[in-house]
């Protein structure tokens, strides 16, 4: 059995690798920060508007309180506002990620191209038409996306506990939106070597559920911070990649090996890819 804290520091690793990766290639790391910084510019500003009605939002969400104790009033509107401060979040990570993913697909194409021929036995170029790879993504992100709603339905209603609530909704948000945000961040890599479905890449990222927290978490906390996630965007698609390859076992060649000849597509398993510990 896998040491747990080796694993869930494997998958802060490959974040940090990630941004090594593109800290030595600052056109690249610019680049791919370009699409983050709009989406980012355009979710702020739905930010702001929340936050600045959030106690309305409260209020107008529970009007059975209106008779109460001022102090348990004032309880139940906080968790409440916590709650659905930390489900909007949450859907604004995962959408942002969705949109800046699809404003800048051929950046971060590119980006984990060079992940691939970095680390050695990158993928044999897929024979899927690129109007069947855009549908597909298309249809995998709102299915994505609706996830993250239900979600933030939840972490919204688990915010009606007074006190206890609120800590209880933001952990569900971070390893929740965490989780979802990894299935869009492991997914180019899956695409290129044949697992062309959400329920592939759940599957394999449920073999090492620690090694995978320990990389979406993080990011996901990171994307939440407004202009950060500018900086973040483009390593955590670099160490989405890292990622992904770790979950379906392709061996990193040694520096100064041969490192561009592909390897071909691997077929979509019956069951759980196995990986051996990185």
């Amino acid at each position: 059995m896998a040491n747990p804290v080796r694993e869930i520091l494997g998958g802060v690793g490959a974040l940090a690798r990630g941004f090594g990766l593109l800290l030595r290639r600052p056109r690249l790391f610019l680049l791919g920060a370009l699409p983050a910084l709009i989406t980012s510019l355009l979710f702020l500003a739905l930010f702001v508007v929340l936050v600045m009605n959030l106690t309305d939002l409260a209020a107008w969400a529970t009007p059975f309180a209106d008779g109460w104790d001022e102090v348990w009033r004032n309880l139940v509107r906080g968790a409440v506002a916590v709650g659905a401060l930390a489900g909007t979040i949450l859907l604004m990570v995962v959408s942002f990620t969705t949109l800046t993913l699809a404003l800048g697909a051929p950046i971060y194409d590119k980006i984990t191209d060079l992940v691939e021929q970095e680390l050695g036995n990158p993928p044999a170029d897929s024979d899927e038409s690129l109007w069947s790879s855009m549908g597909r993504a298309v249809r995998q992100s709102l299915v994505i996306i609706l996830a993250s709603l239900l979600v933030t339905v939840l972490v919204f209603f688990i915010g009606f506990i007074p006190v206890a609530g609120a800590v209880i909704g933001a952990v569900l948000a971070a390893v929740l939106g965490g989780w979802l945000l990894g299935i869009e961040l492991v997914a180019g890599s899956f695409d290129r070597r044949g697992y062309l479905t959400i329920k592939e890449r759940r599957r394999s990222m449920g073999t090492r559920r620690l090694r995978v927290l320990g990389f979406t978490v993080p990011t996901y906390l990171l994307l939440a911070i407004p202009f950060v996630a500018v900086v973040v965007f483009p390593a955590a698609t670099a160490g989405g990649t890292i990622l992904a390859r770790q979950l379906l076992g392709v061996p990193e060649l040694p520096r100064g090996a041969a490192r561009s000849a592909p390897v071909p597509p691997v077929p979509p398993p019956h069951g759980h890819p196995q990986a051996p510990p990185a």
